[in-house]
C-alpha cells in the first residue's frame, strides 16, 4: 500500500494565509510582539515576484512578503519577508540577502527576513550572508525556526492552542512516516480529533482540515477510512462541518457523471455526462460556501470542461472568496 507524493508547498502557502498572526507568534515571537496587529496585514505576493523575478537562485520552498504597522510607530509600513524552505540548499543564505535588499530597494523601508527551515537535517541551521570587501561590510542576519527542533516536544505540540503547533506536528508526522501508511493514518487521526476539540469556529476549523488533509497524504483507502471515522467524531460531537461530506461528495459526482457518460456510448457522452455530473454538483457546494451564486457563475460552470471543474473544485476548502476559485493562474 503506497503513499501518494507528499505536497509540503500548498499547504503550508495556505496555512500561512489563513493565520498569519498566529504563524508569526509561534516561530517568531519576539517579532510578534513587536507588530501592532490592530492595524492589519497584506500580503504582497504579487509585488514579490516582480521583485525577485530575474533572481532566481535555487527552488523555493514557500515564499511570502507581507506588510505591517511596527508598534513603535516610526514608520508607516515595514515589510517582512518569509522563506519556508523545505530541503537543504547551499544557495539560501544567499537568496535570504538578495531579496532583503532588493525588497528594500524597491519600497524603501525596514525589511525583516524570516526562515522556517522544514528540512529533515538537524545540523543544517544557515542563519546569515554577507561579504566584506576593502573595508566594507555588508551583512545580513536572519532568524530561524528550526522543524526538527520540535521533534523532542510532541506532546507539547499537541497541547498548544496555536493552530500552528498542529500544523507542525503533522509536518513532522508526515516527514517520519514516509514508508509507513499505517502509522500515518493514525497520527492524522488522532490530529484530526484535536481539531475538532479545539475551541474553534467551523470555518478555521475548515481550513486547518484542508491544510493537514493536503499534508498528510494517505492511500486510497486509509483515505476512505478516515472519512468514516470524522463522519463518527461529528456525530459525537453533535456537529455537521462539510469537508468529509464535500470531499465524498465530489468523488460520488465524478463517479456518477462517468457512469452517465457510458450509458450514452461515446467518448462525446461519457465526457458531457461527467461535465454535467461535475457542473451541478460544485454549484451546490460553491452555493453551500459562498451563498446564491451570481448568473454568470453558473453560465460559466455550465460550460465548463471536466478538467476545469476539477480544478475548481480543489480550490474550493481553500478559497477565501468565490473569486478565488476561478483566479487564473
Amino acid at each position: 500500500m503506497a503513499l501518494p507524493a507528499d505536497d509540503y508547498d500548498s499547504p503550508w502557502k495556505s496555512a500561512v494565509e489563513h493565520a498569519f498572526p498566529e504563524f508569526i507568534a509561534f516561530y517568531f515571537p519576539d517579532a510578534g510582539r513587536r507588530i501592532d496587529w490592530s492595524r492589519g496585514h497584506d500580503f504582497l505576493d504579487q509585488e514579490l515576484r516582480q521583485v525577485v523575478r530575474d533572481a532566481e537562485l535555487g527552488r523555493r520552498h514557500v515564499d511570502k512578503l507581507v506588510r505591517v504597522h511596527d508598534q513603535d510607530g516610526r514608520e508607516d509600513w515595514v515589510y517582512i519577508h518569509i522563506e519556508i524552505q523545505g530541503r537543504r540548499d547551499s544557495g539560501f543564505e544567499k537568496r535570504m540577502f538578495v531579496y532583503n535588499y532588493r525588497i528594500f530597494d524597491r519600497y524603501d523601508r525596514p525589511v525583516a527576513s524570516l526562515a522556517v527551515l522544514a528540512d529533515d537535517d538537524p545540523r543544517w541551521r544557515p542563519a546569515r550572508y554577507g561579504f566584506e570587501l576593502f573595508g566594507c561590510r555588508h551583512a545580513l542576519d536572519f532568524p530561524v525556526a528550526k522543524l526538527t527542533d520540535f521533534d523532542s516536544r510532541a506532546d507539547a505540540l499537541l497541547a498548544d492552542p496555536n493552530p500552528f503547533a498542529l500544523v507542525t506536528a503533522a509536518h513532522l508526522h508526515t516527514a517520519r512516516t514516509r514508508h509507513d501508511p499505517q502509522n500515518r493514518f493514525e497520527a492524522k487521526r488522532r490530529l484530526v480529533r484535536l481539531l475538532y476539540e479545539r475551541d474553534w469556529n467551523k470555518q478555521r476549523i475548515l481550513e486547518f482540515f484542508g491544510v493537514l488533509d493536503w499534508m498528510m497524504r494517505l492511500p486510497k483507502e486509509l483515505e476512505t477510512k478516515l472519512w468514516h471515522d470524522i463522519e463518527t467524531i461529528e456525530g459525537e460531537r453533535k456537529v455537521k462541518y462539510v469537508t468529509s461530506v464535500e470531499r465524498l461528495a465530489l468523488e460520488r459526482g465524478k463517479r456518477e457523471g462517468l457512469e452517465e457518460g457510458r450509458e450514452e456510448g461515446r467518448e462525446e457522452g461519457r465526457e458531457k455526462g461527467r461535465a454535467e455530473g461535475g457542473s451541478a454538483l460544485l454549484g451546490r457546494l460553491l452555493a453551500r460556501r459562498f451563498g446564491p451564486l451570481p448568473k454568470p457563475v453558473t453560465e460559466r460552470l455550465a460550460r465548463a470542461t471536466t478538467d476545469q471543474l476539477e480544478v475548481w473544485a480543489e480550490r474550493v476548502l481553500d478559497a477565501r472568496t468565490l473569486e478565488d476559485v476561478f483566479v487564473e493562474n
